[in-house]
């Protein structure tokens, strides 16, 4: 069964709120093997949702729609589902009671708008609201599935939960396969590479299929595969998984909902290790991830935030000579740094960051987006240049984000 969302609301065409019951329904599907293959977003228009219908209703079995289910003038779904279909608006007394029941014991008189939602297409099963006032419902038509739920997302996920998966398992068989998702997370190699060294893979497999998706500090791998169970999903997975790690290994840190600075954290807490930072370009964004976890006092000790050049001398001790001669930026700088940094917080580890985040501040031999980290541990320091590209929340992202991986890359092994 292939399925299609069509959520509906101009305040979702707007930007106006977040388009969450989409993500929820998507995982839904999911665990009962059904797929999803588009979604679409329409505003409060009975001409265009119709359009959408259709097009949904020539290459989807079934069609699950959101939104426009309230009592008001801009609430139309009902009417273009109805004029769509053919199916006339009957109207419910069952439904009725039960919207009258929701205002009564609230101790509020039902508005007389809301006995418009008492209307519901003919031949349609109507899905209970047990939460709000407008209910849903079920209708089957031309060998489609229809299935429209309010767009207030907890009245969804009831109806959802309690009427549509039970509905789509009886009647369709829904819930014999399962699809299952494994995330798979790189840091510091570009998308290009990371195709080309999984190519093959991405073109050969069809179960479990093979995505790259690339955000702004980091690159997933995403497999996808079908199965009977849970456990054959996972096992396809984990056939192509290998290779993958066996390629790109290096560069993976973790899988999921896995963030580096939970790996770093876990290894610092299990080599009962301490660290401190000295922070310039990112602003204390480093120290602001180390100690996000639950639990950071265990191994972090400090951080100072030397933006100006005085601070650095002053505060951190770096040599003013340094500077002078090789400038803030520079290795030399962050060697200082971190160096001064450790001594100062007494710590196994220290990290420095120093970098030109932009827009200004960028030379021919010092472009915007050039940054140096520094690690020390104990006696042995190791340097890394960065030249990042992007706005200046971008560079200092994936600042923070290369030297907590370079971190961990190196205690991980220690």
């Amino acid at each position: 069964m292939n399925a299609e969302i069509i959520t509906i609301g101009t305040e979702l065409l707007l930007g106006q709120i977040l388009d969450t019951n989409s993500l929820y329904l998507s995982k839904k599907l999911s665990e009962i093997g059904v797929n999803l293959y588009y979604k679409t977003t329409v505003g409060d228009n009975i001409s265009r949702i119709k359009e959408a219908l259709s097009v949904a209703s020539s290459r989807s079995d079934l069609i699950i729609i959101t939104g426009g289910l309230g009592p008001t003038v801009d609430d139309v779904t009902r009417d273009a589902i109805a004029e769509f279909t053919g199916k006339k608006l009957v109207f419910d007394n069952n439904i009725l009671l039960k919207i009258e029941h929701f205002f009564t014991t609230r101790n509020i008189k039902m508005p007389e708008n809301n006995k418009l939602q008492a209307y519901i297409p003919e031949g349609a099963l109507i899905l209970e609201n047990k939460i709000g006032t407008a209910p849903g419902f079920i209708l089957p038509f031309n060998s489609k599935i229809i299935v429209c739920v309010p767009g207030v997302p907890n009245e969804m996920k009831s109806m959802i939960e309690t009427g549509v998966i039970p509905y789509l398992i009886e009647n369709f068989g829904a819930g014999k396969f399962v699809i299952y998702s494994k995330r798979i997370k790189l840091t510091g190699l570009p998308e290009s590479y990371i195709d080309e060294k999984i190519r093959d893979i991405f073109v050969e497999s069809r179960n479990p299929t093979v995505a790259i998706l690339a955000h702004q500090t980091e690159i997933e791998i995403r497999l996808t595969s079908k199965a009977e169970n849970k456990e054959k999903a996972i096992d396809l997975i984990n056939d192509v998984k290998k290779i993958i790690y066996e390629r790109l290994g290096e560069n993976i840190y973790g899988e999921d909902e896995e963030t580096i600075e939970e790996k770093v954290s876990c290894v610092l807490k299990e080599k009962k290790l301490t660290i401190s930072t000295a922070e310039s370009c990112t602003s204390g964004l480093l120290a602001y991830r180390l100690t996000n976890i639950p639990g950071s006092s265990l191994y972090f000790l400090g951080g100072v935030n030397v933006y100006s050049n005085d601070s650095k001398i002053n505060v951190l001790g770096v040599k003013e000579e340094i500077i002078k001669k090789y400038g803030a930026v520079s290795e030399e700088c962050a060697i200082d740094m971190a160096l001064n940094c450790r001594k100062k917080f007494n710590t196994d580890i220290a990290m420095a960051i120093t970098g030109i985040a932009g827009p200004d501040g960028g030379t021919a031999n010092k472009p915007v987006g050039l940054v140096y980290i520094a690690i020390n541990i104990k006696d042995d320091v190791k340097v890394f240049k960065f030249n990042f590209s992007g706005q200046r929340d971008i560079v200092r992202a994936r600042a923070a984000q290369m030297g907590l991986f370079e971190l961990y890359r190196i205690i991980k092994n220690k």
